[in-house]
Protein backbone atom coordinates (compact mmCIF):
# COMPACT_ATOMS: atom_id res chain seq x y z
CA UNK A 1 0.00 0.00 0.00
CA UNK A 2 2.80 2.28 0.71
CA UNK A 3 4.49 1.42 -2.39
CA UNK A 4 0.92 2.55 -4.42
CA UNK A 5 1.02 5.90 -2.36
CA UNK A 6 4.43 6.71 -3.11
CA UNK A 7 4.28 5.85 -6.70
CA UNK A 8 0.85 7.54 -7.14
CA UNK A 9 2.80 10.87 -5.61
CA UNK A 10 5.99 10.38 -8.20
CA UNK A 11 3.52 10.08 -10.66
CA UNK A 12 1.33 13.11 -10.04
CA UNK A 13 4.69 15.48 -8.97
CA UNK A 14 6.76 14.75 -12.06
CA UNK A 15 3.97 13.95 -14.32
CA UNK A 16 3.21 17.66 -13.72
CA UNK A 17 6.54 19.06 -13.71
CA UNK A 18 7.34 17.53 -17.13
CA UNK A 19 4.05 19.07 -18.52
CA UNK A 20 5.10 22.27 -17.16
CA UNK A 21 8.43 21.94 -19.08
CA UNK A 22 6.49 21.03 -22.36
CA UNK A 23 4.30 23.70 -21.51
CA UNK A 24 7.65 25.84 -21.99
CA UNK A 25 8.76 24.64 -24.78
CA UNK A 26 5.63 25.06 -26.79
CA UNK A 27 5.19 28.86 -25.32
CA UNK A 28 8.57 28.97 -26.66
CA UNK A 29 7.78 27.40 -30.22
CA UNK A 30 4.09 29.46 -30.85
CA UNK A 31 5.96 32.66 -29.45
CA UNK A 32 3.43 33.31 -27.20
CA UNK A 33 4.10 36.59 -25.13
CA UNK A 34 6.84 35.57 -22.26
CA UNK A 35 4.68 38.50 -19.79
CA UNK A 36 1.57 36.23 -20.13
CA UNK A 37 0.59 35.82 -16.47
CA UNK A 38 0.29 31.82 -17.51
CA UNK A 39 3.74 31.97 -19.32
CA UNK A 40 5.33 33.75 -16.42
CA UNK A 41 4.23 31.30 -13.69
CA UNK A 42 5.20 28.61 -15.59
CA UNK A 43 8.84 30.46 -16.60
CA UNK A 44 8.98 30.72 -12.78
CA UNK A 45 8.03 27.41 -12.32
CA UNK A 46 10.98 25.38 -14.22
CA UNK A 47 13.51 28.04 -14.06
CA UNK A 48 15.70 26.30 -11.32
CA UNK A 49 16.12 23.74 -14.01
CA UNK A 50 16.36 25.32 -17.36
CA UNK A 51 18.74 27.72 -16.78
CA UNK A 52 21.96 25.62 -15.27
CA UNK A 53 20.93 23.46 -18.80
CA UNK A 54 20.75 27.00 -21.21
CA UNK A 55 24.25 27.22 -20.01
CA UNK A 56 25.45 24.40 -22.11
CA UNK A 57 22.58 24.04 -24.19
CA UNK A 58 21.02 26.54 -26.28
CA UNK A 59 17.53 27.02 -27.80
CA UNK A 60 17.15 26.56 -31.84
CA UNK A 61 15.19 29.20 -33.50
CA UNK A 62 11.85 27.64 -32.54
CA UNK A 63 12.61 24.74 -30.94
CA UNK A 64 13.82 25.21 -26.87
CA UNK A 65 16.44 22.19 -26.58
CA UNK A 66 16.66 23.29 -22.99
CA UNK A 67 13.41 22.40 -21.73
CA UNK A 68 12.75 18.97 -24.19
CA UNK A 69 16.09 18.00 -22.42
CA UNK A 70 15.09 19.00 -18.59
CA UNK A 71 11.66 17.14 -19.37
CA UNK A 72 13.60 14.27 -20.70
CA UNK A 73 16.04 14.71 -17.52
CA UNK A 74 12.59 14.74 -15.49
CA UNK A 75 10.79 11.76 -17.01
CA UNK A 76 14.30 9.50 -16.70
CA UNK A 77 14.89 10.44 -12.75
CA UNK A 78 10.89 9.75 -12.61
CA UNK A 79 11.10 6.06 -14.06
CA UNK A 80 14.15 5.47 -12.16
CA UNK A 81 12.34 6.45 -8.99
CA UNK A 82 9.17 4.36 -9.82
CA UNK A 83 11.22 1.67 -10.24
CA UNK A 84 12.39 2.15 -7.00
CA UNK A 85 9.44 2.86 -5.02
CA UNK A 86 7.68 -0.17 -6.51
CA UNK A 87 10.09 -3.08 -6.88
CA UNK A 88 12.28 -1.55 -3.49
CA UNK A 89 15.94 -2.30 -5.69
CA UNK A 90 17.75 -0.20 -7.97
CA UNK A 91 17.66 -1.18 -11.36
CA UNK A 92 20.39 -3.27 -13.11
CA UNK A 93 22.83 -1.07 -15.37
CA UNK A 94 21.59 -2.94 -18.60
CA UNK A 95 18.05 -1.81 -17.73
CA UNK A 96 18.97 1.72 -18.00
CA UNK A 97 19.26 2.07 -21.59
CA UNK A 98 15.80 0.93 -22.03
CA UNK A 99 15.20 3.36 -19.55
CA UNK A 100 16.66 6.47 -21.50
CA UNK A 101 13.78 5.10 -24.65
CA UNK A 102 10.93 4.64 -22.07
CA UNK A 103 11.89 8.33 -20.87
CA UNK A 104 11.12 9.96 -24.74
CA UNK A 105 7.95 7.71 -24.82
CA UNK A 106 7.45 8.45 -21.10
CA UNK A 107 8.16 12.59 -22.49
CA UNK A 108 5.65 12.00 -25.40
CA UNK A 109 2.42 10.53 -23.25
CA UNK A 110 2.88 14.19 -20.73
CA UNK A 111 2.70 15.81 -24.08
CA UNK A 112 -0.56 14.10 -25.42
CA UNK A 113 -1.85 14.36 -21.94
CA UNK A 114 -1.22 17.87 -22.09
CA UNK A 115 -3.00 18.49 -25.19
CA UNK A 116 -5.70 16.42 -24.30
CA UNK A 117 -6.18 18.95 -20.72
CA UNK A 118 -5.94 21.61 -23.03
CA UNK A 119 -8.41 20.78 -25.26
CA UNK A 120 -10.95 19.50 -22.86
CA UNK A 121 -10.49 22.79 -20.75
CA UNK A 122 -10.63 25.02 -23.95
CA UNK A 123 -13.98 22.81 -25.05
CA UNK A 124 -15.89 23.02 -21.76
CA UNK A 125 -14.90 26.85 -20.99
CA UNK A 126 -16.58 27.51 -24.92
CA UNK A 127 -19.86 26.04 -24.09
CA UNK A 128 -19.61 27.55 -20.09
CA UNK A 129 -17.45 31.04 -20.27
CA UNK A 130 -16.25 31.49 -23.66
CA UNK A 131 -15.21 35.26 -22.37
CA UNK A 132 -12.87 33.92 -19.44
CA UNK A 133 -9.57 35.43 -19.21
CA UNK A 134 -7.67 32.18 -20.27
CA UNK A 135 -9.62 31.36 -23.17
CA UNK A 136 -7.35 33.49 -25.67
CA UNK A 137 -4.07 31.61 -23.92
CA UNK A 138 -5.86 28.33 -24.91
CA UNK A 139 -6.71 29.39 -28.17
CA UNK A 140 -3.33 30.43 -28.82
CA UNK A 141 -1.82 27.14 -27.35
CA UNK A 142 -4.20 24.67 -29.04
CA UNK A 143 -4.95 26.41 -32.84
CA UNK A 144 -1.74 25.00 -33.82
CA UNK A 145 -3.19 21.20 -33.16
CA UNK A 146 -7.34 22.29 -33.63
CA UNK A 147 -6.71 24.21 -37.38
CA UNK A 148 -5.58 21.44 -39.19
CA UNK A 149 -8.07 19.37 -37.99
CA UNK A 150 -10.53 21.71 -39.06
CA UNK A 151 -9.85 22.23 -42.85
CA UNK A 152 -9.46 18.20 -42.50
CA UNK A 153 -13.18 17.72 -41.47
CA UNK A 154 -16.59 18.72 -43.14
CA UNK A 155 -17.79 22.07 -42.25
CA UNK A 156 -21.16 21.04 -40.11
CA UNK A 157 -22.43 24.65 -39.20
CA UNK A 158 -21.87 25.49 -35.69
CA UNK A 159 -20.94 22.63 -34.30
CA UNK A 160 -16.84 22.53 -34.06
CA UNK A 161 -15.79 18.66 -34.00
CA UNK A 162 -12.40 19.30 -34.12
CA UNK A 163 -11.81 19.37 -30.44
CA UNK A 164 -13.25 15.85 -29.97
CA UNK A 165 -11.38 14.22 -32.80
CA UNK A 166 -7.91 15.77 -31.22
CA UNK A 167 -9.20 14.36 -27.91
CA UNK A 168 -9.54 10.81 -29.21
CA UNK A 169 -6.38 11.10 -30.99
CA UNK A 170 -4.31 12.20 -27.90
CA UNK A 171 -6.16 9.56 -25.73
CA UNK A 172 -5.05 6.86 -28.66
CA UNK A 173 -1.96 7.93 -28.58
CA UNK A 174 -1.27 8.31 -24.96
CA UNK A 175 -2.28 4.59 -24.56
CA UNK A 176 -0.10 3.51 -27.28
CA UNK A 177 2.64 5.19 -26.08
CA UNK A 178 2.00 4.05 -22.25
CA UNK A 179 2.53 0.61 -23.63
CA UNK A 180 5.87 0.86 -25.13
CA UNK A 181 7.04 2.43 -22.40
CA UNK A 182 5.94 -0.28 -20.13
CA UNK A 183 7.34 -2.96 -22.17
CA UNK A 184 10.48 -1.53 -22.33
CA UNK A 185 11.31 -0.24 -18.79
CA UNK A 186 8.09 -2.66 -17.19
CA UNK A 187 7.25 1.00 -15.45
Amino acid sequence: MIRDVLHLILNIAFSLFGIALLIRAWIFAIRLHPFNPYSQAVIRITDWLIQPIRKVVRPGNRIDWPSLLACWITSFVYLILTWVALTGQIPAPESLLPAVLASVFTMLKWAFNLILWLTLIQAVLSWVNPLAPVMPVLQTLTAPLLNPIRRIMPNLGGIDFSPLVLLLLAQVAMMVLEQFAFSLFGV
